[in-house]
């Protein structure tokens, strides 16, 4: 009964995900790739994300650190962040990163600083979720 209940509760995790506005349609491109012959594909490249991400991150919080603060690379560098993070469909990580990359335009760096608060707690969030919804859909095969 249980393994049964497992794909009706990935469902609904997933469907949670976009209700909560966690993810948008590009989440759903990225399904669409996946086939019988690669599973695990979404889960890979939401991998490759995080992993990248991880990279970005530091960057940002080494060019915070400067004084004079870099505006243009903060903003470089936030912009290849919110790329990757539209690019798996990771939707209010995204509106973060745009709302960072408005304070860096206007060389507001407690805007940046707070908002960098945000983006990392969103990327924190989504990633605890997708785990959480990446477990469930294997259980469920």
């Amino acid at each position: 009964m249980e393994g049964n209940q497992l794909p009706c509760q990935a469902s609904y995790m997933r469907n949670a995900l976009f209700n909560q506005g966690y993810l948008d349609d590009q989440f759903l491109q990225l399904e669409d790739l996946q086939d019988e012959a690669n599973p695990h594909f979404v889960e890979e490249v939401v991998k490759l994300f995080y992993s990248d991400s991880a990279r970005l991150i530091r960057n940002i919080e080494l060019t915070l650190e400067n004084t004079p603060s870099d505006f243009e690379k903060l903003d470089n560098i936030m912009h290849q962040y919110k790329g990757s993070s539209s690019s798996i469909g990771a939707k209010k990580v995204k509106k973060e990163c745009t709302q960072f990359q408005e304070y860096c335009e206007v060389e507001n760096i407690d805007g940046c600083l707070r908002t960098f608060q945000e983006v990392k707690q969103e990327h924190a969030s989504l990633k605890r979720k997708l785990e959480n919804y990446f477990q469930l859909v294997r259980e469920a095969r």
